[in-house]
């Protein structure tokens, strides 16, 4: 009997990359997401001096908005896992104090928009304002008390970062984007979802037609 050659089929040599510390061969890398951000157009010299002032000043306070975020995830976990609420009570005051510790000295050195931004930002990163943080790891009296004396000097404890609603919160958002593509502060993802082009759609596209008309 004729012997039946087997027929050759068209195939594709896939390739496999080995990276360091991974034991499974990818075929592919996984990549941040990048956003295609436009140009930041400041038609006049009192808003490009806005933008550049409020830069400055975002990017020194963004890191202790981090820090607590971060913080306040450990005392979270910490608290989650204490069986007493004796215990719970006194890890919280130890470490309210560790944190006050913390930031008291730096933050005594922050101008009163400083503090507000400061205060924006603690509220992307955690999802709750400070008056909420405070009341939640405090008492109410002592909230009230803290946003009081905050107001003497333009801060309100109890401000929500809305981008989508306030223009410098756009801004603020608009230039930790730029700040996190380039390297310059360490990116962390907020509290709930922000839509950068919903932003763009409104403060930059909607201008744009509108000085057009």
């Amino acid at each position: 009997m004729a012997q039946i050659q087997p027929i050759e089929t068209d195939s594709i040599a896939e390739k496999y990359l080995i990276i360091e510390g991974d034991s499974i061969p990818r075929r592919f890398i996984d990549l941040e997401e990048v956003l295609v951000m436009p140009r930041m157009k400041l038609a006049t010299r009192d808003e490009r001096i806005r933008y550049y002032i409020l830069k400055r000043k975002t990017k020194k306070v963004y890191p202790y908005a981090k820090l607590a975020s971060e913080r306040l995830t450990e005392l979270r976990k910490r608290l989650d896992e204490l069986p007493k609420k004796r215990q719970k009570k006194k890890y919280a005051k130890r470490i309210q104090k560790y944190i006050e510790g913390e930031f008291s000295a730096e933050l005594k050195k922050l101008t009163k928009t400083e503090g507000q931004i400061l205060i924006k930002l603690i509220h992307r990163q955690t999802g709750k304002t400070a008056f909420q943080l405070i009341k939640e790891l405090r008492n109410g009296w002592r909230a009230f008390w803290f946003n009081n004396t905050a107001s003497l000097f333009d801060i309100s404890l109890k401000r929500e970062y809305e981008p989508l609603e306030v223009e410098e919160d756009f801004l603020i958002e608009d230039i930790l984007l730029r700040a996190f593509q380039n390297g310059v502060l360490e990116r962390q993802a907020p509290a709930f979802e922000i839509d950068y082009y919903d932003l763009t759609d409104k403060w930059v596209n909607s201008k744009s037609v509108a000085n057009k008309q």
